[in-house]
């Protein structure tokens, strides 16, 4: 694989590429003073939220809370990864994109053929449904008309040993990239063959449509039709059983199963914006939906809901339904995707959980009740809040005190998880309702928790002037070139501080650094929340006016810095720990006191 894109590769990248310019591409802006403003192309809204910065190279909505630099907004409205974003803002201005460890570009585990030889495969098991009566008349009981299996490219393996290492691996080099693909399993002697045999073929497809993977379902086994998926079981060789009755690809170079969505590259070919997603658990499961006219089924590929999934989900659609069966085991994976879920339930998201009645799933289902049942079913979906509580109260009798303290402590650290924002605080709100037991969430970088800590000897002030001078900096990132290290109040004991130092060095070892890359670089960390929000902040002030304040505020934390200094060495005095160093800095500092008073 190939290494990571060094940050200075793309700070470089972002001083050539005009966000303006990306954006303008795909939404309509008008000019409303030094910005650009629309109407939010990632959530409904009738007057413009949506603004644009070419000064700070920055987009953000103050509707729905989408923010970021070109790359971001590439991400989010292309659903791009963020490689793939790279490769496309580079070639768009003229550069070739740097990896360390080697360029993406060159050979890298033959990826180009990789593709090539598994759009093939799909090609290859298509055409052999044409010679298969029982795939075909599989397909016909399960309902599935011809359009639909266009649309999937839906095809069968031959009950043979070699039939497709017969047809595609012309050369030894083509062999090894067919075992590479995960197309061959390996005999007991070492020799090659198929991995499916005998199983109608579910293409698994990226988000450019390439086929990446497979699943097969055997059909010469008579067992009840369930979507029990396994993944990575040895496939029978000559002297053994069939195997499972559902085969994924194992894990290849371009195949991760945690990683990928059955059915999302139709989804995304269907709409240009996704309302919604239904998770499901199977194949025929997401192809019975589609038929039906629901075109926003998904399944995860023989494992649990990952973060990566939930990931991928919210990049998607905002409004994310989980369907599962209503036993034990369905609704242990509907809690594993509730953990997935909460660490990305930004404002504006959603996320609903429905379960089918025993014996049924998704596909018998949408059968016998039609598109209007099932439609109602999911208007009749727990809310995320709702089965969350349920789940976490489970076997807590809240008629007591001790119920009601294992509720909170259940439930605590798992809201914590939350970005901040109104979901969050209501998620606490209803635990507070539901236990008694007040709960504070954690404060920002720079900012302060919600309820006041008595005793302590911080102001409000002064965390307020950290905030600020943040502020000025994440707004314009050249003002960290006004101040020379060292820096004195690196040395202050208040919130945020940390942040600032980190920043100022940031920004001084990356002169070209804009708002939006500046806010690339701490992206996925605990102070994004924060350093967007000030990066949105109306400070009403610019130019000369924003380098006086920041020196300024920089100058009033090496006052603050001073007077905690002089108040440390006043109590190692009082308890007789002075060093003759220390008295005579003491002396120093108390004979410089009037000239840094402030008022308080």
């Amino acid at each position: 694989m190939a290494g990571r894109i060094p940050e200075r590769f793309i700070d470089e990248l972002l001083t050539r590429i005009d966000i303006v310019d990306v954006i303008q591409e795909r939404v309509t802006l008008k000019k409303a003073g030094r910005d650009w403003s629309a109407r939010c192309p990632f959530h409904d809204e009738r007057s413009p939220s949506f603004t644009v910065s070419p000064a700070k190279q920055f987009y953000h909505c103050f509707g729905c809370g989408a923010h970021g630099s070109a790359i971001r907004f590439l991400m989010d409205y292309d659903r791009l990864e963020f490689p793939d974003a790279i490769e496309e803002l580079a070639a768009r201005a003229g550069l070739k994109v740097e990896y360390e460890g080697g360029q993406r570009d060159k050979p890298r585990e033959d990826v180009g053929d990789l593709y090539t030889l598994l759009d093939a495969a799909a090609t290859f098991y298509r055409e052999q449904l044409k010679h298969s009566a029982a795939a075909r008349a599989y397909f016909e009981r399960r309902g599935l008309d011809a359009a639909i299996l266009e649309r999937f490219n839906l095809g069968f393996a031959p009950d043979q040993w070699d039939a497709l290492k017969n047809a595609l691996g012309t050369t030894p080099q083509r062999v090894a990239l067919l075992d590479k693909a995960g197309m061959l399993a390996s005999g007991e002697r070492g020799g090659k063959y198929d991995r499916f045999r005998d199983r109608v073929m579910f293409p698994i497809l990226d988000r450019r449509g390439r086929t990446i993977a497979f699943g097969g379902r055997i059909i010469s086994s008579d067992r009840p039709d369930r979507e029990d998926q396994e993944a990575d079981i040895p496939v029978r060789t000559p002297d053994k059983s069939p195997g499972p009755k559902y085969l994924n690809s194992p894990e290849t170079p371009l195949f991760h199963k945690g990683r990928e969505l059955f059915g999302l590259w139709q989804v995304r070919d269907t709409h240009q914006k996704i309302p919604r997603l239904l998770v499901v658990e199977g194949y025929m499961d997401v192809i019975a939906l589609h038929q039906y006219g629901i075109t926003q089924a998904v399944a995860t590929l023989g494992t649990a809901t990952t973060s990566d999934h939930a990931e991928l989900l919210f990049r998607n659609t905002a409004d994310v339904y989980f369907c599962f069966d209503g036993d034990r085991a369905g609704r242990q994976a509907a809690w594993r995707a509730v953990e997935s879920v909460l660490p990305r339930m930004r404002d504006g998201r959603q996320a609903w959980f429905l379960f089918v009645p025993d014996g049924e799933d998704p596909d018998s289902l949408i059968r016998k009740e039609g598109l209007d049942g099932f439609e109602q079913r999911l208007k009749q979906a727990m809310p995320l809040s709702e089965f969350f509580f349920a789940e976490t109260g489970k076997d807590v009798s809240l008629s007591s005190i001790d119920g009601k303290a294992r509720l909170a402590e259940r439930a605590r650290p798992l809201i914590g998880q939350i970005p901040d924002g109104a979901f969050r605080d209501l998620m606490y709100a209803e635990l507070e309702r539901l236990s008694g037991a007040k709960t504070v969430a954690a404060a920002g970088p720079g900012g302060s928790t919600a309820r006041p800590s008595s005793g302590s000897s911080a102001r409000p002030a002064q965390r307020s002037l950290v905030r600020t001078a943040v502020a000025l900096l994440v707004q314009t990132p050249a003002l960290a070139a006004e101040i020379e290290p060292p820096w004195t109040f690196s040395e202050l004991r208040q919130p945020g501080v940390p942040l600032l130092v980190e920043l100022i060095r940031l920004c001084r070892e990356r002169p070209t650094l804009t708002t939006g890359a500046l806010l690339e670089h701490f992206a996925g960390r605990e102070e994004a929340s924060a350093l967007n929000r000030l990066a949105t902040m109306d400070l009403l002030v610019d130019g000369e006016h924003g380098r006086a304040d920041f020196l300024g505020a920089i100058g009033q934390l090496d006052v603050q810095t001073s007077q905690q200094r002089l108040d440390d060495l006043i109590a190692r005095q009082v308890e007789g720990r002075l060093s003759e160093a220390e008295r005579d800095e003491l002396r120093q500092l108390m004979a410089s006191k009037p000239a840094h008073r402030r008022k308080q």
